[in-house]
């Protein structure tokens, strides 16, 4: 009774530290992987004396094993291969790089002997998966190209473990001579990924469909899991991370038709262990030793990332990455790993490190993951803002209408007036765009539209319209008062983006504006009325009754001034007849804050 309330007690810490840390941490900008982890360090001195932390973190290690399902998934065999030069090229050299310049780290620092510098070099090299991979998840970024080589890196790392742990065995004194050689475990391991790729392509497509046949949803949900922890156990086996086969298992899952249900019924007990993994690894840290290594591992932490970070940068801009994508990656993979953990484990059993060098690079380690979200804001920083330029070739430019931006809006009322056979001049300062637009057939020019010589270039003296149709506001009525400004007999038609928006601009003196999304919005909730019953004479009756009433407004509000109109946009209450009387019917406001809220 005592151990089992106990383990209870523990449990309903630990549960109460995830739920009150992770929306402190999300809230202040941190993300929640800092959160969980400094709920471990708080709740550690509160279990003081606590003996399961290894056994959670034996057990919240099966988060990953969880999300690497996931993440294999999403990748098709036909996209991994794709990845093979990234995987087999990128991955074996920072690994090795990595190992060799902090092992170099390690002797300088004389913490060890050569033997178990080597271990901790290339232990140091391995990044944690649970990270990178969760703030990738989190910011949507997993399928980008920066995501992707990110990925690249850590699977091959994962593949790494199987050499690596070898090694410690090599190393060691009084090896087992009985034991399988490097090579035939190597073999071994080879042969059991061969295995899980049949097993996955022809067993289970039809074991998914045998169970689907029961409509038990339960047993779909325990199918679901035995093949997770079935493919992992598999792997574990014969010395490979979990997680390498429980991702083996998702990728032959990837194109089945049960992807979407596998994927709903794994994903809570993934965010669950995985949480309790990173509060694990706080538990884990030792603050004793925190406090008495204090010095050295200030300095010991930031120069292997630092290091590592480095090594990686330089890899991936060498292997033709952006400079914005590699440095992305140098700061999402510098720290250390949980299979660093492991082979720091095994070298202490084997001999290779003492106990309490163990306990300070674990130290070292959770200290560089707790770094890590910080390094990914810190990454977004240093960004460089990309806006390439082209040259400014107006030859040829002169027409009826000058266009100045083009975006969706404006690519749609390009189309028109081509079609009704007048010229168009269009300028864009996005050379991506301009790019797109010629590939589809339209002749526009490299310039921007808040500056005086480009529009004079662009032919703006004998445009008989000028179109503004750029997508920030700011812009837009920038571009508006130097064109009021300096070519006063303009006439000017603007792209709108509110109701506020378009009360400054009628202010501003244009002879047309209009909200990029208030047509639409009525023909759209007009061929809603029709497909409910409604004639289309009525529907568009109500239409147009919408229209004049909310133009009807417009003058009002115009006249009052905008100040008097924000006012009345905020407190005028609004009550809409029902539809059968189209006379009656009120348009609602649709300025931004009212949107945002």
């Amino acid at each position: 009774m005592t151990e089992t309330g106990s383990l209870f007690s523990q449990m309903l810490v630990l549960l109460a530290g995830a739920v009150i840390a992770a929306p402190i941490f999300r809230k202040l900008g941190l993300g929640t992987i800092l959160g969980y982890l400094a709920a471990g360090v708080v709740i550690g001195p509160i279990l003081h004396g606590i003996s399961e932390t290894e056994e959670v973190l034996d057990v919240a290690e099966f988060g990953i094993v969880f999300l690497l399902f996931l993440i294999g998934l999403e990748l098709k065999p036909s996209r991994l291969w794709q990845m093979r030069g990234d995987v087999f090229g990128l991955g074996p050299a920072q690994v090795i790089l990595s190992g060799v310049a902090l092992t170099g780290l390690a002797l300088l620092a004389d913490v060890t002997d050569w033997r178990g510098s080597i271990i901790i070099g290339f232990g140091l090299a391995m990044s944690s998966t649970a990270f990178a991979m969760q703030i990738l998840n989190d910011e949507g970024d997993l399928n980008s190209r920066y995501g992707q080589r990110s990925f690249a890196i850590l699977l091959f790392q994962d593949l790494a473990i199987v050499p690596l742990l070898a090694l410690i065995s090599v190393l060691a004194t009084g090896v087992d001579e009985t034991g399988p050689s490097a090579m035939s475990g190597m073999v071994i391991a080879i042969a059991a990924i061969a295995t899980m790729i049949l097993a996955g392509r022809y067993l289970l497509t039809p074991l998914f469909q045998i169970i689907a046949r029961t409509g038990a949803r339960e047993v779909m949900i325990a199918t679901a899991l035995l093949i997770v922890l079935g493919s992992a156990a598999a792997m574990h086996a014969v010395g490979l991370s979990m997680a390498m086969g429980a991702f083996l298992a998702g990728v032959m899952l990837a194109e089945s038709s049960y992807r979407h249900e596998l994927e709903a019924d794994i994903e809570p007990f993934r965010g669950l262990l995985l949480a309790l993994f990173f509060i694990a690894v706080g538990l884990s840290l030792e603050v004793r030793v925190l406090w008495e290594q204090l010095g050295f591992i200030l300095i010991a932490v930031p120069v292997f990332m630092i290091i590592k970070g480095a090594i990686i940068y330089g890899l991936c801009r060498l292997l033709k990455s952006h400079h914005n994508d590699a440095l992305r990656i140098a700061f999402l993979l510098p720290q250390g790993g949980e299979f660093g953990f492991v082979l720091f484990t095994t070298a202490t059993a084997a001999g290779l490190l003492s106990s309490a060098t163990a306990s300070l690079l674990i130290a070292i380690v959770t200290l560089s993951m707790a770094l890590t979200p910080l390094g990914a804001v810190i990454s977004k920083k240093l960004l460089k803002v990309e806006r390439e330029d082209l040259d400014e070739d107006f030859e040829g430019a002169g027409a009826d209408v000058l266009m100045i931006g083009f975006s969706r809006f404006g690519q749609i009322a390009a189309q028109i007036l081509l079609a009704g056979g007048r010229h168009v001049t269009v300028i864009d300062d996005s050379a991506d765009r301009i790019r797109q637009a010629a590939s589809f057939g339209f002749r526009i020019y490299f310039g921007d539209g808040t500056r005086k010589n480009v529009l004079l270039a662009s032919g703006i003296e004998r445009a008989k319209i000028v179109a503004v149709l750029t997508q920030n506001r700011q812009v837009t009525d920038k571009i508006v008062d130097l064109i009021r400004s300096e070519f006063p007999n303009v006439r000017l038609f603007v792209r709108s983006y509110d109701r506020i928006h378009t009360i400054s601009l009628r202010g501003r003196g244009v002879d047309y504006e209009l909200r990029e999304t208030l047509e639409s919005g009525l023909l759209f909730g007009r061929k809603s009325l029709e497909a409910l019953g409604m004639s289309t004479a009525e529907a568009e009756a109500i239409e147009d009754d919408i229209r004049k009433r909310d133009e009807d407004r417009l003058l009002i509000q115009a006249a009052e001034g905008l100040a008097a109109g924000r006012h009345m946009l905020h407190n005028r209450p609004v009550k809409p007849e029902p539809l059968i009387k189209p006379k009656h019917v009120s348009m609602p406001d649709d300025q931004e804050p009212r949107e945002a809220s």
